[in-house]
């Protein structure tokens, strides 16, 4: 199989397979990606979600068409957005009758309860894998807990923190050169 079928199965299989969203996808990301593939490195993924979540979109899809155009550059972006979307896609299609009528029924309410669970399981691990690659530093311990109070405390917006993280990082390399 080409580079470029091996970008389509692998980000087919990604989007096949999780439930629960972008954060979901985290670990299955890492197995593929890092793990199997070797596509990219282990800080190439944390930068990926980092910019993924401060552009628009969905998180998944931007780190897709980050990794297919690191890869196979316009055409690998396409193809790794195509396969990515492509199954949520083509079960939403095959499920929208049925989850109106399915809505209602107790076996159904209970099984999404769980995977709601399962979900945050994954969220939480992945949440922790981050930590310990991304919070290396005393710096970066500091600006970790002051980002959670001020979004927790304060409450400021997510794109207020992004930006002032991304000036405290900046100021800090200006500081150390």
């Amino acid at each position: 199989m080409n580079e470029l079928g091996k970008i389509f199965v692998s980000f087919f299989k990604i989007g096949l397979f999780t439930f629960g969203g972008g954060y979901a996808m985290m670990p299955l990301f890492r197995q593929e990606l890092i793990e199997k593939r070797k596509y990219i490195s282990e800080n190439e993924l944390i930068d990926y979600y980092s910019i993924g979540q401060c552009t628009p979109g969905v998180i998944a899809v931007n780190v897709a068409t980050f990794t297919g155009y690191k890869i196979k550059k316009v055409l690998g972006a396409a193809i790794a957005t195509l396969a990515i979307v492509l199954p949520s896609l083509l079960i939403i299609m095959a499920l929208a009758g049925l989850l109106n009528t399915l809505s209602d029924n107790q076996w159904v309410a209970h099984a999404f309860a769980g995977i709601r669970i399962g979900v945050i399981a994954l969220i939480l691990k992945e949440v922790v894998v981050l930590f310990k690659k991304a919070v290396e530093t005393k710096f970066q311990l500091i600006l970790f807990l002051l980002v959670l109070f001020l979004l927790f405390c304060i409450h400021l917006s997510a794109v207020s923190v992004v930006l002032l993280a991304a000036c405290a990082g900046f100021f800090k390399r200006l500081k150390d050169k």
